[in-house]
């Protein structure tokens, strides 16, 4: 990196990057796992999903927050030289690191269904609720600071994944205009250009 410059990624994309995987996959094996006549039954089975749903997002969604906190409020201003990361990079980066962790997740959401139907995929579900909840969590941090919050990239695990772990010591900050997520993680919105109107021609004047 030229001058001393670092490569920094969006906390909230690399929050954000397991939400739709873990849901998707969950949902699937949910569904599929309904077609299973478990030794429960599918009744059982959806409504030990759906409160494990709820304890899944619940406690993934709160997890570690003050450590989050912390991290916000020590936040250093980014350098000239630091480098941006794209939204898709993040994303792709946690994505391609946690592969197979969400293969064997989604492998193991779907054998439960043999035992009890669908309550292995609503758990899974639940998970990545409780991502995209902390994402937008983090989204409402951003919002109250006025500033995105950004953690170095060779400060994450070998996955690209743990924005608070051990290894991250402080946060950098930019405004919010930086980049190309919003606030959360989630892609910013493009405002379409708004043309000015132009009154039509009003009937020639007559000499």
């Amino acid at each position: 990196m030229a001058r001393g410059g670092q490569g920094l990624v969006r906390v909230a994309v690399v929050v954000r990057a397991g939400a739709a995987p873990m849901w998707w996959f969950g949902m699937f094996a949910a569904g599929l796992g309904l077609l299973v006549p478990g030794p429960a039954g599918r009744r059982i089975g959806v409504l030990s999903g759906a409160a494990l749903f709820l304890v899944s997002a619940a406690a993934v969604a709160c997890v570690r927050r003050r450590r989050y906190r912390e991290l916000a409020r020590g936040t250093a201003r980014a350098g000239r030289h630091d480098v941006l990361q794209d939204r898709a990079v993040g994303v792709r980066n946690w994505r391609r690191g946690h592969r197979w962790w969400l293969l064997l997740a989604f492998l193991a959401a779907l054998g439960s269904a043999f035992a009890v139907p669908a309550a292995g995929g609503l758990l899974l579900a639940g998970a990545g609720c409780g991502l995209w909840l902390k994402a937008v969590w983090i989204g409402r941090l951003e919002r109250a600071g006025d500033a995105l919050l950004w953690v170095r990239v060779d400060w994450l695990d070998r996955r690209g994944g743990r924005p608070a772990g051990k290894a991250v010591r402080a946060y950098r900050s930019t405004g919010t205009a930086a980049g190309d997520a919003a606030p959360g993680g989630a892609r910013r919105r493009t405002t379409a250009l708004v043309r000015p109107r132009v009154r039509p021609p009003g009937p020639p004047r007559s000499s």
